[in-house]
């Protein structure tokens, strides 16, 4: 099975609004978590390649670190990004793609591998929502494509919805790492306590105290 990673980055400017930290101190730290899932995503053996679709010029720089693919969007939003990169990969003849957040940082390979392991069928849905359930932090798709996301709705049971729609063979897996992504104060110093990736952590403190 061709299987890509996609990850939807917007702009490192408009992101993280509220993260109580200075608009710096915000774009920097939204740059190493996207280093990080990069970092993550590339040392996972389910993976055979990661596709970035942004218009943000330093996300794009980055991600050519970790020999992407790449579109450049219009940030018209997560569907419309989606949409792209679908098509892109039914193009390559990609049979299945998981779509992950840029701000999850504390994911390990072996979490990614889990999402693979639970999938025991050519055709389905996987979801791994967010820790408050108001999102979705990781979604597999095989076939490429198989149902129309719901990121604009603001909450993973939209998107559970429309899984369900799509394909009676629809999971939701329960990942505590994946499930945490970094979207205001509280959930950074749940990140730093957990220490769950010391040496990201330490660069985090660092910027935090810079």
């Amino acid at each position: 099975m061709k299987t890509s990673a996609i990850i939807p980055v917007k702009s490192f400017s408009k992101a993280k609004t509220r993260l109580n930290l200075p608009q710096i101190q915000k774009e920097d730290l939204c740059i190493k978590m996207f280093d990080e899932v990069l970092r993550t995503i590339s040392n996972c053996k389910s993976i055979d390649k990661i596709l970035v679709v942004s218009k943000d010029e330093q996300a794009m720089k980055l991600s050519k670190q970790y020999n992407t693919m790449q579109i450049f969007d219009h940030e018209t939003g997560v569907n419309d990004a989606m949409d792209l990169a679908n098509q892109y990969l039914i193009d390559k003849k990609y049979d299945c793609s998981i779509i992950f957040p840029q701000d999850i940082p504390i994911m390990k390979p072996s979490d990614i591998d889990n999402i693979f392991s639970f999938f025991k069928s050519d055709m389905g849905v996987i979801i791994v929502p967010s820790r408050q359930f108001n999102g979705t932090n990781a979604l597999l798709q095989s076939p490429v494509g198989i149902m129309n996301t719901q990121y604009d709705r603001g909450s993973y049971r939209y998107q559970l919805d429309a899984a369900k729609t799509a394909t009676k063979n629809t999971s939701i897996a329960l990942i505590r790492r994946i499930m945490l992504d970094i979207d205001d104060s509280s959930d950074l110093s749940l990140m730093l306590n957990q220490n769950e990736k010391p040496d990201f952590c330490k660069q985090i403190i660092n910027l935090q105290q810079s």
